[in-house]
């Protein structure tokens, strides 16, 4: 293949540009995210039961929905949430790769055989199933600059005009409204209602009845009399548009001509439909809108949709509000992306330098550059067709690739220059006689290093998708680094150099001290290896040694899932008191507004009252705190500082817990870094029982060391009012139950009753007792329900009330009660073992008690037990290759005993910067698997070829030795430089660039100084121990004399 290239430039010239144009054309094409998506997709089921309690909610509502749910293929978990407000809401998570549509599809059809088991009230507001996470991608807010808008104008406003227009943004998953739309409400004082014997449902039925939709038919309608000309429709003003035209609705009109009418006995106003959520920006009211992001979408891309449809809005808006993008986590993809690229052009830079120094000719230099961008722009083109996107991992498999690209064309150019300069042969020749020499070392090395990345492909879960990308651009890169050695490079070799004259390493000046130093160490290390080679045993003792160490250190390494990055802003969540309301919860916000601003590297504040991550309540709160642009902050000011800083003065405030995190390295997997544990209730023992158990592990926890920021994610118990109905008594009374529910429901929930036209949209007519009637219990008791026989009879007389503490919130998991804990591991301490320290300590509670993992944890889980058999794999791989590729078993195991030599340097450099053993980790050392085995590959390969000429085993390994440490160092060199920035990288995204970096960083450096002396120790020991075996072996190595 080479000759035919090296008689035909301009086709290889000709095939590297069509590789070139292939990349050029998709780059603008490829879509650009953070990661690949990793994050299992979700579907989210959400409805409202107003009024009832989260133990009803779960029993009534939820249950049926979740025994539906078992069996929806593709399913991993779900997790359901029912609470005090009435909110319900489930998470269902599926397996990656499954078919999010066709999933809906699923979920929604076992949703509507559950329905006909669910209560009117809220089969009358529907279910909706979206495609949507649990993170917010960003966050929208509208202000009114002049005051003149309420939050409740501005709420209807988003309603309105913003919300339908965001939901229609591709990749839009939800979004949901963090504010109220206008509703009209119809305060009602049951005294007065007691005087003029109403109830509840006398209100109810008149507004049902005379705020309705009339279809009154048409004038002249067809069949009609002959010679009828005109026909016309009737319209009938059946719905009231006004609080005016409602407060004239008739409860009843007496004998003598009076009549009774809504505004004598009610207080009618346009209000707000829910008063649930409010938002604060900068401590300043507002009406947000949280948008999630849908499991297939592109996060730059949405944003981007998000942005270009406020701005095009932003011109309708009335005078005097504005809006602002408070929250938006996608600059941060943009930025690593950014800082990606830059590190993929100075590692081009650093690798051309190394190459200059040791060639010390712009010729021979630039072939091997002329490579990288070839091999580059190949793999852009095979990533487009594969569906990969531009993400942190295929852009730091580039930088990885860089090394690996220009080693191929340097072993290429290095070979025919020396044969130029010893045999004085003309460019074409040389290159011709130098891919004799190592056409088969090129195959191999490809192959080998390929070999290495494939079994990543393979891997399972959502750590498989991590994987994936990131080794198949490697391989692809490899692939065509392989190609191009054997094509284009030889290519240019034959039509680019020219013949040297003299010696080519005699030159004056720097490059002249430069190779007299290079040539005094080449002479003392052929002469060290001489030396080491006759002490085999000696050093073979010291290598198992080494081998002895790394185990240990290894095993100390401590292990975690994705480092944590400065991703630019910091979440806050709040949990005031059970009992607190909102004006407490607000009075907290306002306090973590002050100390947030006071940090000079805050730009802004968004606070939503009313939800949380832990729950939604008038006791929950979540902040979104943005921090100013990477560059204008230094390390003092780094997320985490200021997330201690914040938290130092958080936790002195008294009326609320709180604490500042920061997000998941992954959207989608968990709220916060750390780990997500589910305790469960197996065993149906109540949720008594289940809160005793939490105070059990709750309590043995704060005693571990291994564990720190444990806390239980969701609301805690609250103080709640059972009504206690004595039924004969009611029955004494002629009250009928279903008369007592609907005067509950009506006067303290908030009854729905039917729609009305406002501003061309329909909205809500609610029903409520006024706020000051329903204040104490003594009101819920001077509430009356009218008897069989038309009397008034107040509820003290058949009721009575007790004060309990029960649940706020019912979470299940999976079909289980369940109780949601979240923690971190303590310092020194890694995730995994925080995750063992939590198993034990959940096997020591009583029977009938479970557990679960869930989010980060399980993919850790997951993924860390497949670590080992991933690594394996891989040296299974290569060696299997080798042993192909060298028609032997003895060669290959000289080759694999170089791995450990490389697996030292990573382990002792990420140990030495106090990092653990990531995902990042795992790819760096089986990059380091591949390089280890290239360097002695090089070596053998040589030596192999002088044996089989007739040297002793002796001879031809210090022969190869020599011969090959100039390329080795120059190889080796170049990768390690190569991926230094990473190493050292700042700012965002400088987490993960720093853990592949350091590992890589310190492989390479010890795979290559332990390497050039132990690969011939290897040889000639594994040639000692595998002769014994083979008494046929001088005929062997005759064997390929005739062949020649």
């Amino acid at each position: 293949m080479a000759s035919f290239f090296i008689d035909r430039p301009i086709f290889a010239w000709v095939v590297a540009i069509f590789i070139m144009l292939a990349g050029v054309l998709t780059i603008p094409m490829l879509p650009i995210a953070q990661y690949p998506n990793v994050a299992p997709p979700q579907i989210t089921v959400s409805t409202n039961y107003p009024g009832a309690s989260p133990d009803d909610i779960y029993q009534g509502v939820t249950r049926p929905i979740e025994e539906e749910l078992n069996g929806v293929p593709g399913l991993i978990y779900f997790e359901s949430t029912s609470e005090s407000s009435g909110r319900v809401s489930i998470n269902v998570t599926f397996a990656p790769g499954t078919n999010i549509g066709e999933a809906q599809v699923e979920v929604q059809n076992r949703i509507a055989r559950a329905e006909p088991r669910l209560p009117g009230a809220v089969t009358s507001q529907g279910v909706r199933v979206e495609q949507a996470g649990t993170s917010f991608l960003m966050v929208v807010s509208l202000t009114s600059t002049d005051g003149n808008t309420d939050v409740i104008g501005l709420g209807d406003y988003l309603n309105r005009n913003v919300l339908g227009e965001i939901r229609r943004v591709p990749g839009v998953g939800s979004a949901q409204l963090f504010a109220t739309q206008r509703s009209m409400r119809i305060w009602m004082d049951p005294d007065k209602m007691v005087g003029l014997k109403l109830t509840a449902s006398d209100v109810t039925a008149a507004i049902s009845a005379q705020n309705a939709q009339v279809a009154a038919g048409r004038i002249g309608a067809t069949p009609n009399p002959i010679g009828q000309q005109i026909s016309a429709t009737i319209n009938v003003q059946g719905q009231l548009t006004n609080p005016e035209a409602f407060g004239a609705i008739v409860l009843r009109a007496n004998p003598d001509g009076s009549s009774v009418r809504l505004r004598d006995v009610a207080r009618i106003e346009v209000g707000g439909e829910s008063y649930n959520f409010s938002s604060r920006l900068n401590g300043k009211p507002s009406a947000a809108i949280g948008v999630q992001l849908s499991p297939t979408a592109n996060a730059l891309d949405t944003a981007k949709g998000v942005r270009a449809v406020m701005t095009e809005l932003q011109q309708y808006f009335p005078s005097g509000i504005e809006y602002e993008i408070p929250y938006d986590t996608s600059p941060f993809v943009e930025v690593s992306i950014e800082k990606v690229i830059h590190t993929l052009i100075e590692a081009m830079i650093l690798v051309f330098v190394v190459m200059y120094v040791f060639l010390q000719n712009i010729r021979y230099t630039l072939i091997p550059t002329l490579v990288v961008p070839v091999a580059l722009l190949g793999t852009c083109a095979v990533m487009y067709v594969s569906g990969f996107s531009i993400n942190v991992l295929t852009m730091f498999a580039m930088v990885l690739a860089i090394g690996i690209l220009v080693d191929d064309a340097i072993v290429v150019v290095e070979n025919v220059e020396r044969i130029m300069a010893q045999e004085k042969l003309s460019p074409k020749e040389a290159t011709r006689k130098a891919m004799g020499q190592i056409s088969g070392a090129i195959i191999g090395i490809t192959l080998v290093l390929s070999a290495v990345f494939i079994p990543m492909a393979f891997f399972p879960g959502a750590v498989g998708i991590i994987y994936q990308q990131f080794s198949l651009t490697m391989v692809v890169s490899i692939l065509f680094s392989g190609f191009l050695a054997l094509s284009l490079t030889p290519a240019l070799c034959g039509s680019f150099l020219k013949p040297i004259k003299g010696d080519h390493h005699e030159k004056k000046g720097v490059f002249g001290i430069f190779n007299r130093g290079f040539d005094k160490a080449s002479h003392g290390y052929s002469r060290t290896v001489g030396g080491i080679i006759k002490r085999s045993g000696r050093f073979m003792v010291i290598y198992v040694a080494l081998l002895v160490g790394l185990g240990w250190a290894y095993l100390q390494l401590p292990s975690s899932f994705l480092p944590n990055e400065d991703q630019g802003f910091l979440i806050v969540d709040v949990q005031a008191p059970a009992e607190a309301s909102t004006d407490r919860t607000t009075e907290v916000v306002a306090q973590i507004e002050k100390i947030a601003l006071s940090e000079k590297a805050v730009e802004r504040i968004i606070a939503i009252n009313g939800y949380s991550f832990s729950g939604s309540g008038q006791n929950a709160a979540l902040a979104f705190i943005t921090l100013k642009d990477w560059s204008d902050r230094g390390p003092e000011d780094s997320a985490d500082a200021i997330a201690k800083r914040i938290n130092g003065q958080i936790f002195g405030i008294r009326d609320a817990i709180a604490f500042s995190l920061s997000p998941p390295p992954i959207q989608g997997l968990g709220n916060s870094s750390g780990f997500t544990f589910r305790l469960q209730d197996r065993a149906g023992n109540g949720q008594t029982a289940l809160g005793a158990a939490r105070d059990q592990l709750m309590a043995a926890i704060a005693k571990s060391p291994v564990l720190a920021g444990v806390r239980i994610e969701g609301m805690p118990d609250a103080a709640q009012v059972n009504l206690l109905i004595d039924r004969e008594k009611a029955n004494t009374f002629g009250v009928t139950f279903g008369d007592i529910n609907s005067t509950i429901t009506a006067n303290l929930g908030s009854s729905y009753v039917n729609d009305f036209p406002n501003a061309g949209r329909m909205q809500r007519v609610q029903v409520q007792a006024d706020g000051k009637q329903r204040i104490k219990t003594e009101d819920l008791l001077r509430l009356n329900v009218r008897n069989a026989n038309g009397g008034m009879v107040p509820m003290a007389s058949f009721a009575s009330v007790e004060w309990v503490r029960g649940p706020s919130q019912v979470v299940g998991y999976n079909g289980y009660p369940s109780i949601r804990i979240a923690g971190q591991a303590a310092p020194g301490f890694s995730s995994g073992d925080a995750i063992t320290e939590m198993e034990r300590l959940a096997g020591e509670l009583p029977n009938g008690f479970g557990y679960e993992w869930t989010g980060q944890s399980l993919q850790e889980i997951q993924s860390g037990s497949q670590a080992p058999a991933l690594i394996a794999l891989s040296v299974l791989f290569v060696f299997l290759l080798l042993a192909a590729l060298y028609e032997s078993w003895s060669i290959p195991i000289s080759v694999m005993l170089v791995v450990p030599l490389g697996v030292i340097g990573s382990v002792a450099a990420v140990m030495l910067r106090g990092m653990s053993n990531d995902v990042y980790f795992l790819v760096g050392l089986i990059a380091i698997i591949g390089l280890s085995a290239k360097n002695a590959i090089l070596i053998i390969e040589f030596a192999k070829d002088l044996r089989a000429e007739g040297r002793s085993t002796f001879d031809a390994t210090v022969e190869a030795a020599h011969l090959r440490f100039r390329p080795i160092l120059m190889t080796s060199l170049a990768f390690t430089l190569g991926v230094v920035p990473m190493a050292i990288a700042t700012g965002a995204s400088a987490a993960s660039q720093n853990a592949i970096g350091t590992g890589v960083l310190g492989g390479m450096i010890s795979a290559t100084l332990l390497a050039i002396f132990f690969v011939p120790v290897f040889f000639v020991f594994v040639m000692k121990v595998f002769r014994v075996k083979e008494p046929n072996h001088e005929a062997e190595k005759e064997a390929p004399k005739p062949a020649e």
